[in-house]
């Protein structure tokens, strides 16, 4: 594992109910997406991530994409704030903290590693829930990787896609 990124949506797609992706989870992929945090050397998220998402905590180095100045996850001592591309924060950051790094942005965040190659893997859980807000495309998102597997725990569907 090298830049994996990792999405929740729920099976209509919704990414968040009110502004906030534990909405859309479950317990089996909230258990399974704590566990990969602690197997990389760095996480990276977006400003609006950082706003809507608790990131007080992380179990390792986090950084934060915007053009803010003030850092939203003040209380995080291992979060540092950068204004720079997506692309350009995982190349430093797998200069600074190693090559284990995981996306854990929103769409645009993740499309845009995608289109640029970054992107190693995705590892997208689908849960039960509908009904919630900001509706993508996952098909369309796996069919952007040639190889896919999935499996099935407790109703939520994981998948894991590679090039």
């Amino acid at each position: 594992m090298s830049i994996v990124a990792t999405l929740v949506v729920g099976a209509d797609g919704s990414t968040s109910q009110e502004s906030r992706s534990a909405g859309v989870s479950s317990p089996a992929d909230r258990q399974i997406f704590l566990q990969r945090r602690r197997e990389v050397d760095c996480i990276i998220i977006g400003g609006n991530t950082a706003r809507h998402e608790p990131y007080n905590r992380t179990p390792v180095q986090l950084v934060v994409i915007s053009r803010s100045l003030v850092n939203p996850v003040q209380g995080n001592h291992l979060a540092l704030l950068w204004n720079c591309s997506a692309v350009e924060a995982v190349a430093k950051a797998r200069t600074l903290f190693g090559e284990k790094i995981l996306i854990e942005g929103g769409i645009t965040m993740i499309n845009e590693l995608i289109e640029h190659g970054v992107i190693e893997q995705l590892e997208l859980s689908v849960t039960p829930f509908t009904g919630g807000d900001e509706r993508i495309d996952w098909k369309a998102l796996l069919a952007k990787f040639t190889h896919c597997q999935s499996r099935e725990v407790e109703g939520t569907t994981f998948y894991s896609a590679h090039n």
